[in-house]
């Protein structure tokens, strides 16, 4: 087994061309960037990153990038579901060759309802496709997409079933008394709330582990602050940053704004069904950003 994940976790965008593709260089530039701006890990190819709107091929693509690239497949972890079990299986198995930290699995999202008996055959197969090089496995649970919640009995199941191989949970439900009640379930899930509001309660022996951050792709100086210091000051910087997209399309947004800060326009492409910024989108984002003040460098 590889390191647990801990910290600050961007949920880094994935770049793309004209065509579509993938733009590896601008996606290992900026995940280097993050690296050394704050960030104590990466997740890649997850919703931020528009997973499941790239192939299989595309996202196996950019693993085999990073892990040629020299940068630290230890702080990594990489979306692996997919509504086809074999696609999950065969991107899973390619992260534990390839040696990332983790993988991130989406529980099946389309045939409705979801039933536990069907998640733990989902993952019974992962499990089993993967056991030559296994890796940690974080359950994602994002039910307000996928129509499937990771419910207490259904992570408490698959703990039971699997073990330690179950390392934890990033929940994007919004719902802190949920995440609280999972990282009760056992002290070998770490438990990654989506919103670095919550970072203080991962310091000092707090319930949780850190953040998974879509946001902090534009404030991880000020989250590390938050959370290796407990800078109070810092902390509302950065959740001030996360507010800047109250009422706007968060992806296409949180793209945006990292191409108007980097100053390369190709940052903001997104892959369909996401559409661009109309222009006065991109004007409220833009106002609201450049009204708070600049984040604080690491120390």
């Amino acid at each position: 087994m590889t390191q647990r994940l801990r910290g600050v976790i961007a949920a880094i965008t994935t770049p793309v061309l004209e065509s579509g593709e993938p733009d590896i260089p601008r996606f290992l530039e900026r995940a280097r960037q993050l690296l050394d701006g704050g960030c104590d890990g990466l997740n890649v190819l997850g919703t931020t990153g528009e997973a499941t709107s790239l192939s299989v091929s595309q996202r196996m693509d950019v693993m085999n990038a990073i892990a040629g690239s020299g940068l630290p497949l230890a702080r990594m972890m990489v979306g692996t579901g997919a509504a086809a079990v074999r696609d999950a299986m065969v991107l899973t198995r390619e992260a534990g060759d390839l040696g990332f930290a983790g993988a991130l699995l989406l529980p099946p999202f389309y045939y409705q309802p979801v039933t536990g008996a069907g998640v733990l055959r989902v993952f019974d197969a992962v499990a089993s496709g993967s056991a030559a090089a296994p890796l940690p496995l974080y359950l994602y649970n994002f039910p307000a997409l996928s129509g499937t919640p990771y419910t207490p009995a259904l992570v408490a199941a698959l703990v039971a079933r699997f073990g330690d191989l179950i390392a934890g949970l990033k929940d994007s439900s919004g719902d802190l008394a949920y995440a609280r009640q999972i990282a009760g379930l056992s002290p070998s899930l770490d438990v990654f709330p989506s919103n670095e509001a919550n970072l203080m309660l991962a310091r000092d022996g707090g319930p949780f582990a850190g953040c998974i951050s879509a946001t902090a792709n534009l404030n991880a100086a000020d989250c590390a602050r938050a959370y290796h210091h407990g800078d109070k000051t810092a902390l509302a910087r950065a959740v001030a940053v996360r507010g800047v997209f109250d009422g706007l399309p968060l992806v296409p947004g949180v793209k945006a704004l990292v191409a108007h800060l980097s100053a390369d326009p190709a940052h903001a492409r997104t892959l369909p069904p996401f559409a661009p910024l109309a222009a006065e989108q991109m004007q409220i984002l833009i106002s609201r950003h450049d009204a708070l003040s600049s984040p604080s460098p690491v120390a």
